[in-house]
């Protein structure tokens, strides 16, 4: 039995060693040199700083580099957790303060800036490692364990200070080895990669790779800002599977770049990390012929709990499902009087899995508020994750996503849920993307569009929408405002709003 994602890459090591398993734009890496080079990293780890079990910060750009870094990391028996370089310092100087790591690894690029945090933890460049360490002299003293801590991705922190998720092996090994099965990745597969690597989405394509056979391109972010260059590059590496957030994706649909261009590769579209808008699906359907999934779950289970393999039509003003639950996944709804909802009733989603992550990292307080004892009994310790999103069951057996319960909010006497704002907003024709925010007791409507103003959004709202769920105002911007992953950020929506008044 195997007791570390590491040792499912060695078996994978023999069977394709000269494959190759990460690809750059200027670099690309066999499966054996990968393996050669993130052991020596861990060799180094083990010998310089003697460490396990310990929380080892990776400050290093999305690149093979920080791939290195990481499984480097799992080799030594430590845990990971990669930081977006970009981020403002006193969002690092939170997590540092949190995790208190004895261990930086970083890069040539990196290096003099981590350094000029002034930190006070020892720092290891990685491409400037002691060549001489082997790390079969240290393989014999590494017992892996299941219950070992993976890697800890923090939350955007965007209602304070972010969250450190602890995913353990156990998990992992379990999350992957669904991801895996349920959509077929294996040797033939090749991923076009657009998360960053401090994303949860991030962990399903890397880790299926490992253990696959696959083959992982890493898209340049630049590409995602030139629809035209991003399908030319799927088409050069003949990218078969993505994995994005929706936005990605409305970028292309947006610009109406398949009337120009079409991937002629691609057969499995997965999309994650916030609701996908129904015209924009369309659009990709119409012109892409390759099998969808919607997949949902936040960085707390791993990455995804449940999922929905587009399986029918849908109009420009319907949502997707969520769908139903992974294999070894239990969702449970709970009502607001704490009980089991009723088949019909909405509730919030309680999530039980071995893809449950570990609570948070040194703090008790958040981590007691969401992984409680499972409420349905208490015979026996069942912990399970209070995911915040509240859900039913549609007449198909499917989950309905509905919101998050802080998205909910009581205007005009009425409980409104602010995703079906978006989801009729979406719709309209020439709308590009739209995203709600509720401040001062007014629903505020931001949109992106090239085509159309606001009176058209305003007569459209007055149609489609009833009377307490009409924006009290509309914005119009330039170009909807994106955090760090991807998501819309409503942070700074909100932020905009304000400086308006």
């Amino acid at each position: 039995m195997k007791n570390n994602i590491v040792e499912f890459l060695d078996d994978i090591i023999k069977l394709y060693p000269r494959k190759n398993i990460f690809i750059e734009k200027n670099k690309k890496i066999t499966y054996k040199q990968f393996g050669d080079y993130s052991k020596l990293v861990a060799s180094n780890i083990i010998e310089k700083e003697n460490l396990v079990n310990e929380p080892i910060v990776i400050f290093i750009d999305k690149s093979i580099n920080a791939l290195e870094a990481m499984i480097g990391t799992l080799y030594s028996r430590n845990f990971y957790c990669i930081l977006d370089t970009n981020s403002p310092k006193n969002r690092i100087d939170n997590i540092i303060e949190t995790l208190k790591p004895k261990l930086i690894l970083t890069d040539n690029k990196n290096k003099e800036k981590i350094e000029s945090y002034s930190y006070n933890i020892n720092i290891l460049n990685i491409e400037e490692l002691d060549n001489t360490l082997k790390f079969s002299n240290y393989k014999k003293n590494i017992n892996y364990c299941l219950t070992d801590p993976a890697y800890v991705l923090f939350t955007s922190g965007s209602t304070g200070v972010p969250k450190g998720s602890v995913i353990l092996e156990s998990s992992l090994i379990s999350y992957i080895d669904w991801f895996k099965n349920e959509f077929n990745i294996n040797d033939k597969t090749i991923f076009g990669s657009q998360t960053p690597f401090y994303f949860s989405m991030s962990v399903s394509d890397i880790f299926s790779t490992l253990v696959s056979g696959a083959t992982f391109v890493i898209i340049p972010k630049v590409n995602f800002s030139f629809p035209m260059k991003l399908i030319e590059f799927l088409n050069e590496y003949k990218i078969n599977t993505i994995y994005w957030v929706p936005s990605a994706m409305s970028i292309v649909a947006n610009l109406k770049t398949f009337d120009y261009i079409k991937p002629k590769y691609l057969k499995t579209i997965l999309f994650a990390g916030e609701v996908m808008p129904m015209p924009v699906l369309n659009i990709w359907r119409k012109n892409v012929d390759a099998s969808y999934a919607n997949l949902f779950g936040p960085t707390e289970t791993t990455d995804i709990f449940a999922f929905y393999k587009v399986n029918r039509k849908f109009k420009d003003n319907e949502t997707l499902p969520m769908g139903v639950p992974c294999k070894n996944v239990d969702v449970i709804m709970i009502n607001d009087e704490g009980k089991e909802c009723n088949k019909d009733e909405v509730g919030e989603i309680y999530v039980r899995s071995p893809f449950v992550g570990n609570g948070y990292y040194n703090n008790k307080e958040k981590t007691d508020a969401a992984f409680v004892q499972n409420p349905t009994h208490n015979s026996y310790i069942d912990i399970v994750y209070k995911t915040g999103d509240l859900g039913k069951y549609n007449k198909y057996g499917e989950i309905e996503y509905l919101g998050r319960k802080d998205f909910q909010i009581k205007h005009m006497g009425y409980r409104i849920e602010l995703g079906e704002i978006e989801s009729n907003i979406n719709s309209l024709d020439g709308i590009n993307i739209c995203a709600c925010i509720y401040d001062n007791d007014r629903i505020v409507l931001f949109y992106e569009s090239n085509t159309i103003g606001d009176s058209e959004v305003i007569e459209f709202s007055n149609k489609y929408l009833l009377n307490y769920m009409r924006p009290n105002v509309i914005k119009k911007v330039m170009k909807m405002p994106y955090n760090a992953n991807g998501k819309i950020d409503r942070v700074k929506l909100k932020e905009l709003y304000r400086e308006g008044e």
